[in-house]
């Protein structure tokens, strides 16, 4: 028989992965919904560094997500606007187009600590805006990719591009 569930995830428990990338993107962040065994909802902890980000500017197509502050301070940018975020706000960002385009940053002088929930579907699609990239993502149940590939906005292949004659 499987291990038990055990149904509460203490953030302070939790491993953190690193993740860094030139001198904009780092973070550690945590499976919440992963170690909960939810297959529906997302769900992941983040501690990013002063002066950082933990990702681009992005938006999503199949799922909502949500930010939940815990400590620190950020500028929330979203679509055309910035905005001030500390402790205790929530931010959305519903699907849609270039309009809803999010990206959060370590402003303040201390980590920045957040949950980032979201809605799971099958399959994503983000858009990238500044830098024209969509990217194409099949999630599985267990919340892992399975599927993943990203492009440039207006590179296209003919259907059958590369099939041999038969």
């Amino acid at each position: 028989m499987g291990k038990k569930l055990n149904p509460v995830v203490r953030l302070s428990k939790l491993k953190l992965e690193g993740y860094s990338n030139g001198r904009s993107y780092e973070s550690k962040d945590a499976g919440v919904a992963e170690s909960l065994e939810l297959t529906r909802l997302g769900c992941g902890y983040a501690v990013v560094p002063p002066g950082k980000t933990g990702c681009p500017f992005h938006v999503h197509h199949a799922e909502d997500e949500m930010f939940v502050i815990l400590s620190g301070s950020g500028e929330y940018r979203f679509g055309k606007k910035k905005y001030q975020v500390k402790a205790g706000d929530v931010l959305g960002a519903p699907i849609g187009g270039p309009e809803y385009a999010h990206q959060l940053w370590n402003t303040g002088d201390k980590p920045l600590k957040y949950l980032a929930i979201s809605s799971k579907s099958e399959m994503e699609i983000c858009e990238y805006p500044d830098t024209k990239k969509i990217g194409f993502y099949g999630n599985n149940a267990g919340g892992g990719k399975r599927f993943r590939h990203i492009t440039r906005d207006g590179m296209s292949l003919e259907y059958d591009d590369g099939d041999k004659d038969v």
